[in-house]
């Protein structure tokens, strides 16, 4: 672990352009997001899909697929500029500092080679000096510290032998292998059911407080979001609209993305008639984005303005911002008080 300078940020992502060059024209998948994360902090990314969440994570650890490109902003990492690490610092950087869980993790292991052969293999891709032995035996430990039981029969087991949540565990084994100190995890329980979900969670805020690695958090599930993150981003046409502490968004959010999302979301405490309310519209073409806000065309509050201009970010709170002209107005509308 390196030493954890308190003045120094684990991540800061300043102003991050992501293109796609399509037969068809730019796609502008991320639009210009600025975040920072701490050592040990949970950041939750919320947004429908296709809003950019994944494309500005795989621009973080170097796997954005052509025809995509980082065309603007930048990626400090402990300081170190990663847009410009070479291939091989790059690989280096990817397991070792960060890793990532991916949402399938069927799609993710090799069905032809066993468990512990993978695990193995991850972790001497990146310590060449570890004796296959004790690479065995981290991998043991590892499979154990995840929940997995009897784990000597289930390294020699292949991936169609283990249920979807264990194999979600060994994908979440795989990333925390080389103890990485920012993990990032692309939507790791859309694929399971309710109670393997919770269980996943569970776990994964364990490891967190033991490992004290930061995590960044991808979903479009604002219940799980509640559940394990300090703060939340909330990206919507490749624009972060919100940012803010979690229970700011939570109880009082100032966006009306934000507000329609918390809306359409299922509540235990909501009487049996009442019923959820979805955001009107369909999402933006991202090849022919409107000129202002992105949520402008589906938004019940929108303005002239809205239409014409994206709203600047301005301070709601302690380290909440919205990105809202209805924000800007109440702004203006104090100071001239």
């Amino acid at each position: 672990m390196s030493e954890q300078n308190s003045s120094q940020k684990l991540l800061e992502v300043k102003d991050l352009h992501v293109s796609f060059f399509t037969p068809a024209g730019e796609v502008k998948a991320v639009g210009g997001i600025s975040y920072d994360l701490n050592y040990g902090e949970v950041m939750g990314v919320v947004g429908e899909s296709g809003s950019g969440k994944s494309v500005e994570a795989y621009s973080i650890i170097g796997l954005l697929q052509s025809p995509g490109k980082v065309i603007g902003g930048s990626i400090t990492f402990e300081g170190q500029d990663v847009l410009s690490f070479s291939k091989a610092e790059m690989t280096a950087f990817r397991g070792n500092k960060v890793a990532m869980i991916f949402q399938n993790p069927m799609t993710c292991l090799n069905p032809v080679y066993t468990i512990g052969n993978q695990l193995v293999e991850a972790l001497r891709a990146h310590d060449k000096n570890i004796s296959s032995k004790d690479a065995e035996k981290r991998a043991m430990e590892m499979m154990e510290m995840v929940g997995i039981n009897n784990v000597e029969k289930r390294m020699k087991q292949y991936p169609h032998e283990f249920s979807g949540g264990m194999r979600q565990r060994v994908m979440i084994a795989m990333g925390l292998i080389c103890h990485p100190q920012l993990l990032i995890a692309d939507e790791p329980t859309t694929a399971l059911d309710v109670t393997i979900q919770a269980q996943i969670l569970e776990l994964m805020k364990d490891l967190q407080k033991k490992t004290k690695m930061g995590i960044i958090f991808i979903t479009h599930n604002l219940g799980v979001v509640a559940d394990i993150c300090d703060k939340v981003s909330v990206m919507y046409a490749g624009k972060m609209v919100e940012q803010g502490p979690v229970d700011d968004i939570f109880y009082a959010p100032a966006h009306p993305y934000t507000e329609g999302l918390l809306r359409s979301m299922p509540r235990v405490d909501a009487e049996s008639y009442e019923r959820l309310i979805p955001i009107e519209g369909t999402p933006v073409d991202m090849l022919n984005p409107p000129e202002g806000c992105p949520f402008a065309p589906r938004c019940e509050k929108c303005m002239k303005i809205c239409l014409k201009k994206m709203p600047p970010y301005v301070e709601v709170g302690e380290n909440h911002r919205s990105a809202c002209w209805l924000r800007v107005q109440e702004r203006i509308n104090k100071e001239e008080a």
